[in-house]
């Protein structure tokens, strides 16, 4: 079914598609990410159980490809992930002339003169963004996450590197706790979806179709829902999906090593609310880098606040006059400013 007023409502709120079957435009067709089902996913109990089901899977990986790389952060997710890798192999570590990579970019060097990695910078600049993010948006039928065209880059590079597989440590702050100041608080019903929506919809569209019916979805009662269930079901198809795409649109396969696995007991919220976030994920870093001091979570930087800070928004009359820009985090305009490329190039 064809309905620009939803998909534009939907993107802004969730920032993808969520109603399958709904698309832009007659003869565009989105393609969401599908979570591995739980019979194929392996149960942890401790972190030397996370330690020993990854080895397994990279000694799968080596038995196929000979060149395996992986996109490294300075955050424990990634990094965990390297120390797997076999030495003279190729890591890719984002940086820019902002600065926002900065403290990611020294743990990264860290990491691989400690493991003997070889290093890559990608640097990532407004006409990066100009240039690939028309290519991913194309391939998803729909704006896309602003991490897309960084992962894209990313990618080309390692395959030009002679890489044939990339590691990445995506889905561990969604199995194993790491979301913390979405999963800690006690949410209202209302409390929640005022907190997750990334950007409300009548905020910045004239049209704007009101995107309850997901959240209803998830209601427990007046007053709560289930947002545990919520984040794995919905969150992991929009974080998740953005690696899909960037990683098929350039041809290369991709793995992320903790997304076969699950926690075989029930998320310990005390340590998590204590400040104890991804504790079983904090005892793999102590196994690998035990002279190294466990790193505070760093989500995967992007450069958008810098760019887009003296963006003034969007012209076309799909979005209101009044958006409030000044109130809008880099992301939020990202949003705005990829909505409007991708309705100039198809509209």
């Amino acid at each position: 079914m064809v309905n620009k007023d939803f998909c534009l409502s939907s993107y802004m709120a969730f920032r993808y598609i969520w109603k399958d079957g709904m698309d832009f435009y007659k003869g565009f067709h989105h393609k969401n990410y599908c979570a591995i089902p739980d019979a194929e996913r392996i149960p942890v109990k401790t972190s030397e159980d996370i330690d020993r089901q990854i080895q397994k899977q990279i000694d799968a990986l080596y038995s196929r490809y000979d060149s395996i790389g992986i996109l490294l952060s300075g955050g424990m997710d990634s990094a965990n992930i390297a120390a797997y890798l076999k030495p003279g192999s190729h890591a890719y570590t984002f940086v820019s002339d902002t600065g926002v990579f900065d403290k990611d970019l020294e743990r990264a060097k860290t990491y691989c003169k400690k493991l003997g990695l070889v290093h890559h910078l990608v640097e990532i600049t407004m006409d990066d963004y100009r240039k690939y993010t028309s290519i991913v948006m194309a391939a998803k039928a729909a704006p896309v996450h602003s991490i897309e065209p960084q992962i894209y880059k990313a990618a080309i590079m390692a395959k030009k590197d002679g890489v044939q597989m990339i590691l990445v440590g995506e889905s561990a702050d969604l199995i194993f706790g790491g979301m913390d100041k979405l999963i800690s608080p006690q949410w209202t019903f209302d409390g929640f979806v005022k907190r997750y929506t990334f950007l409300e919809p009548s905020l910045v569209l004239k049209n704007a179709v009101p995107q309850d019916e997901l959240y209803e979805r998830y209601r427990i009662d007046a007053d709560h829902i289930d947002y545990m269930r919520f984040m794995d079901e919905v969150f992991s198809i929009e974080s998740s999906s953005s690696y899909l795409n960037a990683f098929g649109v350039a041809g290369l396969p991709y793995y992320d090593p903790y997304a076969k696995l699950v926690m075989a007991e029930p998320l310990d919220m005390e340590r998590v609310r204590n400040g104890e976030p991804k504790y079983l994920v904090r005892g793999l870093y102590a196994i690998k880098y035990p002279d190294l001091e466990i790193p505070f979570k760093i989500p995967m930087p992007r450069p958008v606040d810098a760019v887009f800070k003296d963006w003034e928004g969007p012209k076309r009359p799909e979005f209101r006059t009044d958006i409030p820009m000044a109130t809008l985090t880099g992301n939020q305009k990202w949003q705005l400013w990829c909505a409007e490329q991708f309705l100039n190039l198809y509209d």
